[in-house]
C-alpha cells in the first residue's frame, strides 16, 4: 500500500474543520507530539487515508520512505534539502564527462556548488582557473593535478581514490585521469552559484587574443599560433603523462615547488573519532594547510548507527553520499522537522546551526562527506551540551532524573552504535 506524505495529511486535516480538544489531548503524546495527529498513528483506524490512488512513480517513491511516510515527530516544512547527481544532465565529451548541481538547480545550496566528473585514462580537463576555490575528492581511480602559486612555484601531484586537492580562487590548474580506468571525482566550489561550465579556459583566451598580441606577449612570431584551437577543449582525450618525478622537475624549473602540497590523502589519515558505530576523519586548514576556505569530514556509519544529533555553528553543510543508505532529519524553529532519504550520488544540505542527525538505514556501511565553506570543521553535540550543563538544569527541562542524565555520552561521540 502506498502512503501519502504527512504534509498532505495536514492539508486534509485543515480542510476538515476544527480538531476537538479530546483529539488534541490524545495526539500530544510521546513519539507523536503534535496536534492534529499526523502520520501512521493518525490513520490507524482509517488506513485508506494513506493510500495514493492517483498517478505516481513507485520506483522513485521507494527511494524516499522518509518523505512518503515521515515519522510522526516530523512537523511543518523546510526548503528541499535533497538533490542528486544521478538525475543531473551529463556533458559527455571524448575523454570524459561532467555534471553539476549549483544553486540554480538546488536553491538552498548558497555556499557550495558541486560537480561530478569522469576522466578516461589520459583524459584531460583543460588548463583553466576559477573565480572561486576548488576542492576535489577522488571517488575512483587517480588524477594528476598541476597548478602554480602567485610566485610561479609549481605543484604536480597524483591524487588517488580517497584523496583530496584544493586550488585557491584564481590559481590556474589542470586535471588528468591517470588510473587504470582513469578517474571519477567530486568537485566543490566555495560559491553556490559557481558553474563548472563557466570557467576561465586557456584555449578560449588564446583564441580571442589578436595574433600580434600573442606574438608580443610570448616573444615568438605570430605564425606560431596559427593552428591553435578556435573553440574550447574543455574535456578531451590526451596522451598519458610521463613519470610523476619527471613532470614535477619540468614544472618546477628555477622557482621550485609550492611551500604546501595541493593534495591530501584524506581517507588514509588517522581517524579523529572512532566508536562501535563508525568513524570520522577531518581535513581542514589545521592539517591540510592550503585549504583555507573549505573544511570537510569523511564519515562512516556502520549499519544501524547514528551520526549523532548535532549542528554546525560556523557554516552551512553540503553533503555527498558515497556509499550506503542514509536518512536525515533536520530541525529548525517553528518547530519544523523534516526527514529525507539519501543514496549514493545524492547531495544533502543543512543550513548553519540547524539541528540534524543521520541514520544508517541500510545493511552496509554508510559513507558520506560533510563539506563546509569555512577554514575549520566545527560542530556542537547535543549530548555533549546536555552533559556539560548542571544536571539539575537539564532535569527540569526534560523531566528525567540526574542519574539518567549521567548515563548520556559526555565525550562527543560523533557516531553512536545501534
Amino acid at each position: 500500500m502506498e502512503e501519502i506524505s504527512r504534509r498532505s495529511l495536514l492539508a486534509a486535516a485543515a480542510a476538515g474543520g476544527v480538531v476537538t480538544a479530546a483529539t488534541a489531548a490524545r495526539a500530544a503524546s510521546y513519539g507523536n507530539p503534535d496536534t492534529p495527529a499526523q502520520g501512521a498513528p493518525a490513520i490507524a483506524g482509517n488506513p485508506s487515508s494513506g493510500t495514493i490512488p492517483g498517478p505516481q512513480n513507485p520506483a522513485l517513491a521507494s527511494q524516499f520512505p522518509g518523505a512518503v511516510n515521515p515519522p510522526a515527530t516530523d512537523v511543518g516544512n523546510l526548503p528541499l534539502f535533497w538533490a542528486s547527481f544521478n538525475n543531473a544532465p551529463r556533458r559527455v565529451e571524448n575523454g570524459g564527462w561532467a555534471r553539476e548541481v549549483t544553486q540554480a538547480d538546488f536553491p538552498i545550496s548558497t555556499t557550495i556548488a558541486g560537480v561530478d566528473m569522469r576522466l578516461t585514462r589520459g583524459g584531460i580537463r583543460e588548463m583553466h582557473w576559477h573565480q572561486s576555490a576548488e576542492w576535489g575528492f577522488v571517488t575512483a581511480g587517480a588524477v594528476r593535478i598541476t597548478t602554480i602559486d602567485i610566485t610561479g612555484r609549481a605543484n604536480v601531484e597524483d591524487v588517488e581514490t580517497g584523496g583530496i586537492w584544493y586550488f585557491p580562487a584564481g590559481l590556474p590548474h589542470s586535471l588528468q585521469g591517470v588510473g587504470e580506468d582513469g578517474a571519477q571525482f567530486i568537485l566543490c566550489f566555495d560559491d553556490g552559484t559557481a558553474s563548472e561550465y563557466s570557467t576561465l579556459l586557456l584555449t578560449e583566451w588564446m583564441a580571442h587574443t589578436p595574433p600580434e598580441v600573442l606574438a608580443l606577449n610570448f616573444g615568438v612570431p605570430a605564425d606560431t599560433f596559427k593552428t591553435i584551437p578556435l573553440t574550447d577543449l574543455y574535456i578531451f582525450q590526451g596522451k598519458m603523462p610521463g613519470p610523476l618525478a619527471a613532470d614535477q622537475a619540468a614544472a618546477a624549473g628555477k622557482a621550485g615547488r609550492m611551500t604546501e602540497p595541493s593534495s591530501f590523502a584524506f581517507s588514509s589519515q588517522p581517524v579523529v573519532r572512532k566508536t562501535a558505530g563508525g568513524e570520522v576523519r577531518i581535513a581542514d586548514s589545521r592539517n591540510f594547510k592550503i585549504s583555507k576556505t573549505i573544511a570537510a569530514a569523511l564519515v562512516t556509519v556502520h549499519p544501524g548507527g547514528l551520526r549523532e544529533m548535532h549542528w554546525h555553528p560556523n557554516a552551512d553543510e553540503w553533503q555527498y553520499y558515497v556509499a550506503g543508505k542514509g536518512e536525515m532529519t533536520v530541525f529548525t524553529t517553528g518547530p519544523n522537522a523534516v526527514t529525507q532519504n539519501f543514496n549514493p550520488g545524492d547531495i544533502g544540505y543543512v543550513q548553519k546551526s540547524l539541528g540534524h542527525y543521520i541514520r544508517n538505514v541500510g545493511d552496509t556501511d554508510l559513507v558520506f562527506l560533510e563539506v563546509f565553506r569555512a577554514p575549520e570543521f566545527q560542530d556542537v553535540s547535543l549530548s555533549d551540551w546536555l552533559t556539560h550543563t548542571p544536571p539539575a538544569m537539564v532535569a527540569q527541562h526534560l523531566n528525567v532524573d540526574a542519574a539518567t542524565i549521567a548515563r548520556f555520552p559526555n565525550n562527543k561521540p560523533e557516531i553512536m552504535p545501534e
